[in-house]
């Protein structure tokens, strides 16, 4: 498969989850991809499997929060891949609570990581995608950056300052030909949503949230990456200032 044959894709929080699914789809379309995260072992799993199936990539530590990092993440793709043209801001963290139980410090947490995070690689990111020609930025999002949900104020405020976001950044750069589009799922079986589960009670309300959802199913993360794969290719090439309601029908009601 080479639906991006040519591309350098960096993919933020892609030791695990969402960012491990699309790093490995990536690869398998024939990108060149460095993941970026936290912890080094997480990211050498993935960079050994992408190997392992005959792709290419290679481990970027670093805080997507934190502006020399974000700098620097880019700097080593380009240096260790040839190039960049493909920006995945996906490191992102949950929060479960109303503006009167979240403390100040989580929702400053949430922000940072969910909102000025995307601006941050983005901002490092674009003088690079610029330089090769234009390219795409995907932002994971959520579908809680559109419709919003009991006990989760921080969360849905900082999802939906990706929503807008996206859209701006998408305006300011089409005429770079760089693209700007948002993925908004909902609920998806990765580590982060499993833990919500973990309680006693986690197997009744996991069942009562996946009864939410038309299709009847829990999203996977590989859902995610195959729409993370399209917005990414030329075909795609028409494409951007989007948000991308993927939520097994959620959002239809």
């Amino acid at each position: 498969m080479t639906r991006l044959a040519g591309k350098w894709a960096l993919v933020t929080g892609g030791g695990s989850g969402i960012g491990k699914a699309v790093a490995l789809a990536f690869a398998a379309e024939g990108a060149k991809v460095a993941v970026m995260g936290r912890r080094l072992e997480k990211l050498q799993e993935v960079t050994a499997e992408v190997r392992k199936r005959g792709g290419k990539a290679v481990e970027v530590v670093g805080d997507v929060a934190k502006a020399a990092d974000a700098e620097r993440a880019v700097r080593e793709t380009v240096e260790k891949l040839g190039g960049l043209n493909v920006l995945v801001n996906n490191a992102g963290m949950l929060s479960v609570a109303t503006v009167e139980t979240v403390p100040e410090e989580e929702w400053d947490r949430v922000m940072t990581t969910n909102l000025k995070g995307p601006f941050l690689m983005s901002r490092a990111a674009l003088p690079a995608i610029r330089k090769a020609g234009g390219g795409a930025i995907v932002n994971i999002g959520s579908i809680l950056g559109l419709i919003a949900m009991k006990d989760r104020a921080a969360y849905c405020a900082s999802k939906g300052g990706v929503t807008l976001l996206t859209k701006a950044m998408a305006l300011d750069h089409a005429h770079e030909k760089i693209r700007v589009n948002c993925i908004c799922p909902s609920l998806v079986e990765t580590e982060l949503v499993q833990g919500l589960f973990a309680s006693a009670a986690g197997a009744a309300l996991k069942q009562a949230r996946v009864a939410t959802l038309p299709l009847g199913r829990m999203g996977k993360p590989e859902d995610v990456a195959e729409m993370a794969v399209f917005l990414a290719s030329d075909e795609a090439s028409w494409v951007t200032g989007t948000a991308i309601p993927l939520d097994g029908g959620l959002s239809a009601y």
